[in-house]
């Protein structure tokens, strides 16, 4: 279960299996969205598959994430999404009517995000070799001109900035799977964030790097920009927006909010000389409403992130090794 986790064992999967099968240049960039030249345009194409436990959690479902979730990888490089392709494993025996349920939740969540689900396919596995429903989905997009967005580019000075509170959707899933109870609903952050990189985009073109911080959390986002680009990331604890109900929960279950996932969030990496009119702009967006400034690039201690405490120390935040909650997406 490690090894699909985000962290270390992933990418150690990643690196010492796939990589050396498919091996070329578009792979190397290792980011959650290959840009592609075809034809005269740009274009983002991604993929990923959703097998998260329960299908339905507070906030949202398996079917809004199979979209909002490729729909934001594809953002993540700067791209307008267009269209999405579905495909369906079911397993014998789950009902129609939550097949029916999951596929509305997608239709709804792609108009939401304005895109085209085109394509598809549905296979059905005997009973007890799956878990219901699982769904991949790939899709496409426009990249503008000018925008090169990826984690090589982060540089020293750039602000790290993120778009909200984190942690909401990895302790949303847990309370319904575990059927824990924390005083107040928890409710998963699962949102399209393709209108709001175009909305940061207008303030700049030169946005260095964006990474939705799902599996791993902030934590594992933030290490693999760090090492992909050899520079060091020192974020100030008190500047990470953990809402109070996650922080208590994190307590409760001895997690680490950091590392908890997120299926609403990005983490932007900005010029300095760009920072507070994306801070601002982000702000005015609803998906950005919470957007705060929590570190910075930094040239010291390259490929490694750090936290400024509250109490004056330092400590290190490192990959995480696999997935603090497995099958959270």
């Amino acid at each position: 279960m490690g090894h699909g986790g985000g962290g270390a064992l992933s990418a150690e999967l990643i690196e010492q299996v796939f990589v050396p099968a498919y091996g070329n240049a578009l792979l190397a960039g290792m980011t959650d969205a290959a840009v592609l030249q075809l034809g005269g345009a740009r274009l983002a194409l991604s993929t990923d598959s959703y097998v998260v436990r329960p299908l339905f959690f507070p906030g949202g479902c398996l079917g809004d994430l199979a979209v909002n979730g490729t729909v934001n990888d594809l953002a993540m490089s700067g791209a307008r999404p267009a269209y999405l392709s579905a495909a369906f494993v079911l397993e014998e025996g789950v009902e129609l009517a939550v097949v029916e349920r999951v596929a509305r939740a997608m239709g709804a969540a792609a108009e939401t995000a304005g895109v085209t689900i085109a394509t598809g396919d549905t296979k059905v596995v005997e009973s007890g070799y799956g878990d219901g429903v699982y769904v991949t989905t790939a899709g496409i997009g426009l990249v503008p001109e000018r925008v090169d967005i990826r984690p090589q580019r982060a540089r020293p000075g750039d602000a790290v900035i993120v778009s909200g509170p984190i942690g909401l959707h990895g302790v949303a899933v847990l309370s319904v799977r575990e059927g824990l109870e924390f005083g107040v609903e928890i409710a998963s952050d699962t949102a399209p964030l393709a209108d709001l990189v175009a909305t940061m985009l207008d303030v700049t073109p030169d946005i260095h790097v964006l990474r939705d911080p799902t599996r791993g959390g902030l934590g594992a986002s933030l290490n693999e920009i760090a090492r992909a680009s050899g520079t060091g990331v020192r974020l100030t604890e008190r500047a990470v927006p953990v809402p109070d109900e996650v922080a208590n929960a994190c307590g409760f279950l001895g997690l680490d909010p950091l590392y908890v996932a997120n299926e609403g969030r990005l983490v932007a990496f900005v010029p300095p000389g760009e920072a507070d009119a994306v801070l601002a702009a982000m702000r005015s967006h609803p998906q950005g409403a919470g957007a705060t400034r929590i570190g910075e690039c930094v040239a010291e201690h390259p490929g490694m992130v750090v936290v400024a405490t509250g109490l004056g120390g330092t400590r290190v935040v490192d990959l995480p090794l696999g997935e603090q909650l497995p099958r959270i997406c």
